[in-house]
This record gives structure tokens, sequence and C-alpha cells, in this order.
């Protein structure tokens, strides 16, 4: 018995729904990422995370700052996504643990949007960028 295409996914549409993810999530990112560095600005981020109880503050507020901003990019196009999409993850997991967690699920304070984003990312980091990435361009040339 044939089955239905609705069913069974295909190769070609699998990299489309994860090019999809990847370049939502990494936009995503990458917006958050700039409003700390170019809005908030270094300064911000460090007395955010002061206050937020984040572990030495003076580092993880840069390091989250720029792992959100070029990370998203990296992500939007598709270069070093296992990589990026890891620390990610582990981005998100310490928000959740360290902040959104005692605020209950529900925004504007809980965390599921924050666990949205951990998901996307360990589904990157799990299922790689697709072949609409840059990484499947240098993998091929290799």
């Amino acid at each position: 018995m044939p089955t239905s295409p609705i069913f069974v996914a295909h190769p070609r549409h699998q990299a489309l729904g994860l090019a999809v993810l990847r370049i939502i999530t990494g936009v995503t990112f990458a917006a958050h990422g700039y409003q700390k560095v170019f809005v908030y600005g270094i300064a911000g981020v460090q007395g955010a995370f002061t206050q937020m109880g984040a572990p030495m503050p003076s580092v993880t507020g840069p390091l989250v700052a720029c792992l959100e901003f070029f990370g998203g990019i990296a992500l939007v196009i598709g270069l070093l996504t296992r990589l990026v999409a890891l620390g990610l993850a582990v981005n998100m997991l310490g928000a959740m643990v360290i902040v959104h967690f005692a605020n209950g699920f529900y925004l504007p304070k809980g965390y599921e949007f924050v666990l949205m984003l951990f998901a996307a990312s360990l589904t990157l980091f799990f299922a790689g960028p697709g072949s609409f990435a840059a990484d499947d361009l240098i993998a091929r040339r290799a």
C-alpha cells in the first residue's frame, strides 16, 4: 500500500524545515545579542547579570552577549552550526536554571520562551544545519 506524502518527510522538505528552524532561531538570538551589546552595552549587561545572580557577571555577561549576537548570525548562515547550537543550548539552560524557573512557566518572566530556544538549539545540535547551509557547502568541498 503506498504511503501518503503527507506522512513521509522527503529529504528536501526536511532540509527546508531545518533551514527555517535554523534561520528563525538565529535571527532571534542575534536580535537578543544585538540588544545586549548595542542597546544595553556591556556594562549594562554585567549589571543585569549581577542582579540576576549569574556567576562571574563580568565574564558571563559579555560572553553571553557575544555568543547570542555572533552565534545567531552564524546560525542564519549555517556556519559552525552544531558548535554554536550547543553553546546556545547551554546558555538557555543556564538562563532557565539561574533566572526563569523561579518565575514559573508562563511569560513575561517564566521559562517558556527560553525552553523553546533551548529545544530549537538542541534540535540543531543533533540534526545539524541541513543542506541549505554554509556548513554543508564546506563539507561538500572537502
